[in-house]
Parts: structure tokens; sequence; C-alpha cells
């Protein structure tokens, strides 16, 4: 199968983040570490697997780590779905954005997330293993109780659950979003931090199917109180208070908003090497 039409594959995983750190000793190259998401793992050569390769064809001498949080393939599979996101964070795992936030050494250089849910998800339109008793289970949680402490601890996806008919709620109870979004208190080591990266670079996959709603790739949701009218980051209180520094990293081109057609991941060879790739060098 070719490249391209293991890219293609890639629409079976969650988010994607990209990140650039330091320069590695002698090595001109930027280390680039790729986390997988969610119904994904470290080293399926048909994602994550595909796109380290890539990556090290692109540029040689490149450093490429794609993180496995657990000890094998099938615990970081299962960790992608029910493992605190605050412990993979400090693991050394929307998540590296975490990261480039709280743990600023070694520096970030970039930050790419492709297909990240940064104001998270008010819906699960499909799950990853789709016909999976585990897509059913997490369906029932979230629907059940999402901010309680018990479905908040022990289930990725309502970590980053944001329902906007529960403002207060999600805001008193979210144990990650809320946090590193700045929610409930500024932190200005968070802020600093983030503002420290050269490009923060955001991508939208215009025909998501598993995304919702998709604005959130590029820090858009919907307005507090309801769920039809949507706003972008510009809009909302997040970049107009400016609590994370988005706004002054937007004046300051530090802000990149790509979009390409196809549904969560789908992107060919072509699309990464043109889009993606200037970000890595």
């Amino acid at each position: 199968m070719g490249l391209s039409a293991a890219l293609r594959l890639i629409a079976v995983s969650g988010c994607l983040l990209l990140l650039c750190g330091s320069s590695w000793g002698n090595n001109a190259t930027v280390p680039l570490v790729i986390w997988h998401g969610m119904g994904d793992s470290c080293c399926n050569p048909l994602s994550m697997g595909a796109i380290k390769k890539m990556v090290e064809e692109e540029v040689p001498g490149i450093y490429v780590l794609s993180l496995m949080i657990g000890k094998t393939v099938v615990q970081d599979t299962e960790n992608g779905f029910f493992m605190d996101v605050n412990e993979q964070v400090s693991f050394g795992s929307q998540f590296l954005r975490a990261v480039a936030q709280r743990c600023p050494d070694p520096p970030m250089k970039n930050l790419i997330s492709v297909g990240g849910q940064h104001q998270g998800v008010f819906g699960l339109p499909r799950c990853p293993g789709e016909s999976s008793h585990i897509c059913d289970w997490i369906r029932k949680m979230l629907n059940s109780g999402a901010y309680t402490d018990t479905v908040q601890k022990h289930l990725v996806q309502a970590q980053y659950w944001h329902d906007p008919l529960n403002d207060d709620l999600y805001k008193k109870h979210s144990l990650f979003l809320a946090d590193i979004n700045q929610e409930r208190v500024v932190n200005e080591t968070y802020k600093k931090n983030l503002m420290s990266l050269n490009k923060f670079v955001m991508v939208k996959f215009l025909q998501d199917t598993m995304v919702d709603p998709v604005d959130s790739e590029w820090f858009g949701f919907y307005k507090p109180g309801q769920d039809k009218e949507l706003e972008t980051l510009q809009e909302s209180a997040i970049y107009t208070e400016d609590r994370l520094g988005l706004a002054e990293m937007d004046s300051a081109g530090k802000l990149v908003f790509l979009a390409t057609d196809g549904d969560h991941l789908q992107f060919t060879r072509e699309w990464f090497n043109d889009n993606l790739l200037p970000y890595l060098r």
C-alpha cells in the first residue's frame, strides 16, 4: 500500500499533534514528537508509523519520537480511551498543548495540531471502532454524567467534553480542558509558556465526521448557553480576554490556521509536505 493511501486510513485515529523542540545535540535538525489520539497507537504502520517514516524520509537526520503511553501497544491504545489525561501529560505526552503550557523545558519550537479539539467536543458522532462495545459504553457514560468524578478521572473523552448547555458545570468539574483553557483562573505561567512558541499551527478538516463541532479544531465552539450557533476563536472570551495569550500570538503572526477537504485526518503526502513540512525543519 502506498503512503498516500495509508495516510487516508488515519481517519480511524483521534487527533494528531506534532511537536518540534530545540536542536538535538550536534544535529541541526529539530526533534519531532508525535502524539496520537483516541483509537490509535504509537506504532500503527497505517497511521503513526507511516507519519514517522515519511518525516524521516523527508528530513534526513531528524529525530522522531512517536509517544507510547504505556509499556505495550495494547496499553497505549487502551490508555487513549481510559487514562487520566493529566497523568498522560505528566507521563510525558489538544494534549501536547498542555505539555507546552505546563512543561517549558525542553522548549518547544512549533506546535502543530492536526484535527485537535482545542475547545473540546460536544458529541461523539463517529467514535473510532464504531462497532466496538467500548464506543457504546463511552456514549452511555458521557450521557449519564460526563462531569462526575468517576467519569472524569477514568474516561479520556469526558476530560475534553465541553457542554455549552451546562457551562458552569463544565467550568467547575472539568479536570483537564477547563484547566488548560484557563476557564477557572488565569495561570500566567501557562500563558507565558504557550506564547513562547514560534508557531502554533491548527489544521481543520472541512468534512470531519468525528469532531463535533469541527470548529473546535480552530479553537472555535458553540456560543455559551446553546448548541446551534458557533463562534470563532476571535469572537470567544478566551481570545477577547486573552486568557492564553492567543490574541497576542495572533497579532504577532504566531497562529497559523490551515484547512483541508476530507474527513478526520485524511490527507495526502503532497498536502503534508506542502503545508506542514516547513514547520518541521
